[in-house]
Order: structure tokens, then sequence, then C-alpha cells
């Protein structure tokens, strides 16, 4: 005996994979900027402390923040310093810049009260 499809299910997986394909492409691509994002916060800390501690031995905190991170995000971090206190900006990596700036990662670090 043999089974017979209806003329209506040939192909059938093949459009629901063209389908699919855009709402997987759009999951995997939300993952991977959520994951930039969170390098990012991580990055910013990390750059933050660094100036902090720079500011304790009377180094350049800037420079010290920007030795911090990776080559790829020295582009796209800001540092601001406020007396004893260091403040770092960082642009997660993204294919839309709008989206880049909604996920800026900020961080702040303290090197603690002046020296009498």
């Amino acid at each position: 005996m043999r089974l017979v499809r209806g003329a209506g299910e040939a192909g059938q997986a093949s459009v629901e994979l063209v389908a699919l394909a855009p709402l997987v492409a759009l999951v995997v691509l939300s993952a991977a900027q959520l994951l930039a994002a969170g390098a990012a916060r991580e990055l910013a800390g990390h750059a933050a402390e660094a100036a902090a501690v720079a500011l304790l031995q009377d180094a350049d905190p800037r420079a010290a923040a920007r030795d911090a991170v990776p080559g790829w995000s020295r582009d796209r971090m800001s540092v601001a310093i406020a007396g004893r206190k260091v403040s770092v900006r960082l642009r997660p990596a993204s294919p839309l810049p709008l989206l880049a700036d909604l996920l800026e990662a900020r961080a702040q670090a303290d090197a603690g009260p002046e020296s009498p």
C-alpha cells in the first residue's frame, strides 16, 4: 500500500523554513546585541577602576582606562574625571548606531578622598 500526499502539502517544509528564517535571524542578532551590551558594561567597569587606580598612583587616568580595554572598544569610550571620581561611557558594537546609543554602558569609580 502506498500513501499519497495531498497536492497542497508538496513543499510545505520549504515554505515554513523560508517564513521562519527572518525570525531566527532576528533572535540570533538580538542575542548577539545583548551579549555585546553586557561585554561593554564589564569593560566600562574595568576601565573606570583602572583609571581610579591610576589617579592613586599619580598616573594618567585616561591612558589607564584606554589601556584596560581591547582595541575595538577604545574609539567607542569616553572618560570623564571630576576630582577623584572617574566616569566611563562605552558604546557597544552594533550595526545600528541608535541601538548602540540606547545600550551605552556607564561605570563610575572613586579613588577615595584627597590625601592631606
